[in-house]
Parts: structure tokens; C-alpha cells; sequence
């Protein structure tokens, strides 16, 4: 094996590779990149077993084919360290690969090409097409509310529901739940629902970029893959079922209160300074016209803001996390947010007041 790449056409995939390639890892071969040439065309492979994703560079000059493993923080870092305008002579000689670029040279270890594992190949069932800035939408709007190492597991993603004409995303820890549906044409007939992991949305965020043409998602039996001409990204799916989410959402809410996005956000980030750290909760009172919020913690120091809202129902006295609040508030792009509340006991409705499908749903707290 053997080309030559400018530094930053070798950069740029690397960068995206190494970020799936787990840094401890039980097999070696997973903490390398696949580097194989062929036609002229270099592609670059990182896996954990659970995400792999393949990055795609073109070889200009004369080349030589061929396939291998290197270690892919020690390569990354090592083009990271190099001139920006440097071309690099990458040749692999007595197993070693050797990189030449100016007056520095490096040699690095390396393991064969047929020790690296492949993602299994399945049919795939459908596939929706859609375009990466909207997709990168859906994901920002609700993957805050994903579980991190919930036991269960299928709270630790995402649900994607594919229906005839739509695709909703929904994630929810058991406590908040936030939820986007995208009307989109699509050749599913029957309803379907998959889950993606945690680490698998992490990495699909990573990959979408707002000038970025259409991407394709291709969903199997057990995995979903995702192409973008760079880039081929293959996840596995969450075997397990995801909470009835239509249970969840509030229905019947009869007090309804809108406000400033912004103006809330900032003052429950300010009474949270002063909120107990290990449970985070805050008491919200609603009368005519405005909204105080209290909070207090263990050293018997206290925090109140008062903030106009429009709010013309029966005053209420209800306990949330303030996190949740605030995740909710940061994540909205409208200039308002809709809340609606019924009785201090269920869960709050917010909404984007105009400009998204967007719902997020909190659990009240007893304080």
C-alpha cells in the first residue's frame, strides 16, 4: 500500500472516524482505523461493535493498493501536529506503516486488515430520505432528554417512528420527555418504531451540517445506516420496546400561560444557583398575570424571581426540577413558550408559541 494526500483531505475524515474508536478497548484492533486503497479511492474505517462509521478521501498521483489497520488517536494526532499545507507520503513496509511529510517521518504499528470486525450485512426493510439540516433540527430539539445509563437500556436513545407520511423522534428519561414529528412522504405502510442508541444520535449530530445536501437513512432489522457522499455511518438498533409516549403527554391541561423564552430561562437559571444541588427542585407560583420562582437549599439560603407572564386561570403552586426547565427553555427557538398545566400533581406541556411541532413534557416535583 502506498499514496500520497495533502494533510487535510486526510484530516478531515480522520477527525470523524476517531471520534467512534473508543479509547479503552477489550480487542486492539478496535482502538485502530481499516485503512483500505482502492481505485484511487481511500477509505477510512472506526468502529466499537456498536457504531462504525466510514470516512471517504480521493487519492490524486500514483498509488498503490492495498489494505490495514493503525492506531487512529496516534495517526490523528500526528496529522494534527503537521504543517497545514503538508503533504503526506503514507506507505505500509514490513507490516509497519511509515509516514513522510517534510523532514519528519514516523513509523507506526500495525495490525492486519482481516482482523478488523465487519458490520454484519442484513437486508434493510425501508429507507427515508431526508435533508441533513432538518434531520440535525429534529436531533437538537430533542436529544437532551435522553437517559445516560439508565437500567433501562431503551431509555439510553431514541425512538424513531416512521409512519406513511411523517417521521417523529421522541426521548425521554422517565422524568422529561421532548418530542418533534416532521411531515414527510415516505413508503412505509405499517407504522414502524426502531431505537437508536445514545452514542449512535452523538455521532449522527456530529456528522450533519446545515449547507449539507440530503441524507439517506436506510433502516434494517438491526441496524440503521446512514450516507452522505463523504461519509457512510452504521449504527446498531436497541432491542427493546419504547414507552407508549402518547401515555405520557398531558391531556385536558385547562391553565394555560405564555412568556418570554429568554426572560424565563434566565431567571430560572438564577434562582437555581441557590436551589438544593442534589435534587434541583424549585417551587413556581402562578397568579394573574405573573410567575414567582422560589428556591431554597440545605444552608437555609434562599433565591425568588418574579417574572410577568400571561396567565389569567386560578392561581397554582407546582415543584419541577429546574434542570428541565432550563434544558426545555435553551432548546426552543421561538421567541415565546407555551406552558400548560392542569393541577400541581401531572405534568407540564411546553411548546414553541408559533414556528415548531415541537412538545416537551415535565414531571412536576413534590417539594
Amino acid at each position: 500500500m502506498q499514496f500520497t494526500i495533502s494533510r487535510e483531505a486526510l484530516l478531515k475524515p480522520l477527525q470523524m472516524v476517531s471520534g467512534v474508536v473508543e479509547r479503552r478497548q477489550t480487542l486492539p484492533v478496535l482502538s485502530n482505523v481499516l485503512l483500505v486503497l482502492k481505485d484511487r479511492e481511500l477509505s477510512l474505517t472506526g468502529t466499537d461493535l456498536e457504531v462504525e462509521l466510514i470516512g471517504r478521501a480521493t487519492i490524486e498521483g500514483s498509488s498503490k493498493a492495498g489494505e490495514i489497520t493503525v492506531p487512529a488517536r496516534k495517526l490523528l494526532d500526528i496529522c494534527k501536529s503537521l504543517g497545514d499545507d503538508s503533504q503526506l507520503e503514507i506507505s505500509v513496509v514490513d507490516n509497519k506503516l511509515k509516514l513522510k511529510s517534510g523532514r519528519s517521518r514516523f513509523t507506526l504499528t500495525t495490525l492486519p486488515a482481516s482482523e478488523f470486525p465487519n458490520v454484519d450485512e442484513e437486508p434493510d426493510t425501508f429507507s427515508i430520505t431526508i435533508t441533513q439540516a432538518k434531520l440535525r433540527e429534529l436531533l437538537d430539539a430533542t436529544s437532551f432528554a435522553m437517559a445516560q445509563q439508565d437500567v433501562r437500556y431503551y431509555l439510553n436513545g431514541m425512538l424513531f417512528e416512521v409512519g406513511a407520511d411523517y417521521l417523529r423522534v421522541v426521548a425521554t428519561d422517565g422524568h422529561r420527555l421532548a418530542m418533534e414529528t416532521l411531515n414527510l412522504a415516505t413508503t412505509v405502510t405499517d407504522t414502524q418504531q426502531l431505537i437508536l442508541p445514545r452514542k449512535g444520535i452523538m455521532e449522527l449530530t456530529r456528522l450533519l451540517s446545515d449547507e449539507g445536501g440530503d441524507i439517506e437513512l436506510t433502516f434494517g432489522q438491526n441496524h440503521i445506516r446512514a450516507a452522505i457522499p463523504e461519509f457512510t455511518f452504521t449504527s446498531k438498533l436497541v432491542d427493546g420496546k419504547f414507552p407508549d409516549y402518547n401515555r405520557v403527554l398531558p391531556k385536558g391541561g385547562d391553565r394555560l400561560l405564555t412568556g418570554d423564552c429568554q426572560e424565563l430561562r434566565q431567571a430560572f437559571a438564577r434562582a437555581s444557583i441557590l436551589s438544593n444541588e442534589k435534587y434541583r427542585g424549585v417551587r413556581v407560583n402562578l397568579s394573574n398575570g405573573e410567575m414567582r420562582i422560589l428556591a431554597n437549599n440545605p444552608e437555609q439560603e434562599e433565591a425568588e424571581e418574579v417574572v410577568s407572564v400571561e396567565y389569567e386561570a386560578e392561581a397554582l403552586e407546582i415543584g419541577f426540577n429546574v434542570s428541565y426547565l432550563i434544558d426545555v427553555l435553551s432548546t426552543l427557538t421561538s421567541d415565546k413558550v407555551k406552558i400548560t398545566l392542569s393541577d400541581p400533581n401531572s405534568s407540564a406541556l411546553l411548546e414553541a408559541d408559533e414556528g415548531s411541532d415541537a412538545l416537551y413534557v415535565v414531571m412536576p416535583m413534590r417539594l
